[in-house]
């Protein structure tokens, strides 16, 4: 099923080249807003190589172990089949997405809906054939290079003594927490500049917001490049807060499952906190969005409500497969503390709060940033 979803964005992200190449070729004088629309379709693009990473991550096949190595399958070769697996996967959508597309102009059996989407894909312009092709390469190549790239620095984990004996010892204390990620003061100091960058664009037409996207030509560049800015500066600073909130759990004479809560959010603060920054920025975006047009007659376009949803989707199934990563990672640990007789309502609770402390620190970031993000839009 996670492949499936990879191949839909890959889907969703190839169409979007493919009108921006309809709309480039049938519209040759407005190379400008071409250039613009192609810049827009990064960022679903982005997404989805993030998802196809999370997906491969926890492929159990692509997971390294010890007795693998013996056989010839060791990080390197486990990495490569991770990269053909996410390659299939995201070239299966473009494909789909390339005869979609050709099905909408006309090209396979005559124009559908009665010619309603002919306009928008540049149905009376031809097509070179050598953009098409680099185009929908694009999400395969991207995600399969940056699969492989990260399984190949995942360490192997070998099995521990307690594994191999019938009659496991008694585990010891909690671990020592993993130290503390470093770049929070970078991710605050670009959160910062995307947001001024933002203000600063918005002072191109008087008195009026920035006119987000009734088509995708339709917003300035320095908008899509501060928000850019917003979302890297959160994604930096998603570790760092991912911590904090395992530090504060701890505080105050804690009991044994906010021990346990605050332990495991500082150890997998790396693992799920640049998918919730990133999940931060897209949910200040939309809120910013809705607070500038959410009353107001301006439609979105279909293609920019594609994208979103593209975006949207992706971050949010990243989110969930980084949160089974770090499930699978720590299974080892909840089997150990079942045995020496923790009960799991305790495992729950300790699950439960520390989504409750996320949601603690995270929404009220979000809120706050969406809120700067569209003040100095309102008119």
């Amino acid at each position: 099923m996670r492949r499936l979803l990879v191949a839909a964005a890959s889907a969703g992200v190839g169409f979007l080249l493919l009108c921006t190449l309809g709309y480039a070729a049938g519209h040759p004088a407005h190379s400008a807003g071409s250039v613009l629309r192609l810049l827009w379709c990064l960022v679903p693009l982005v997404t989805t190589v993030q998802f196809a990473i999370a997906v491969a991550r926890t492929d159990p096949s692509t997971r390294p172990r010890s007795g693998l190595s013996a056989v010839g399958l060791g990080p390197v070769r486990l990495s490569v089949l991770a990269a053909v697996s996410t390659a299939v996967s995201c070239t299966l959508g473009s494909a789909v997405a390339l005869l979609f597309f050709l099905h909408l102009r006309g090209d396979l059996s005559g124009l559908p809906f009665d010619g309603a989407a002919a306009g928008l894909l540049g149905a009376d312009a031809p097509l070179p054939v050598a953009a098409v092709l680099v185009l929908l390469t694009l999400v395969p190549a991207a995600a399969a290079t940056a699969s492989a790239l990260a399984l190949r620095t995942r360490p192997v984990r070998t099995a521990s003594p307690a594994e191999d004996t019938a009659d496991p010892a008694p585990a010891e204390e909690l671990p020592a927490p993993a130290a503390p990620p470093t770049g929070l003061p970078w991710g605050v100091a670009l959160t910062a500049a995307g947001l001024a960058v933002e203000a600063y664009a918005s002072r191109g037409s008087a008195g009026s917001p920035f006119p987000l996207p009734g088509k995708l030509d339709a917003t300035p560049a320095w908008v899509l490049v501060g928000w850019t800015l917003t979302a890297i500066g959160l994604a930096m600073a998603g570790p760092g807060l991912t911590h904090l909130c395992g530090r504060l759990l701890q505080t105050v004479r804690p009991g044994a499952v906010r021990l346990l809560a605050g332990r495991v959010l500082m150890d997998e603060a790396q693992r799920i906190g640049r998918p919730l920054g990133v999940v931060c920025a897209v949910l200040s975006g939309i809120i910013a969005a809705f607070a500038l047009y959410g009353t107001g007659p301006r439609p979105f376009g279909p293609l920019t409500a594609l994208g979103a949803v593209l975006v949207i989707g992706c971050t949010t199934a990243t989110l969930l497969t980084s949160a089974l990563e770090a499930k699978q990672a720590r299974a080892e640990t909840a089997r150990a503390l079942l045995r020496l007789g923790a009960p799991a309502s305790a495992l729950r609770a300790a699950t439960a709060l520390r989504a409750a402390a996320l949601l603690v620190v995270f929404a009220p970031i979000t809120w706050a940033i969406a809120e700067l993000a569209a003040l100095p839009l309102t008119p």
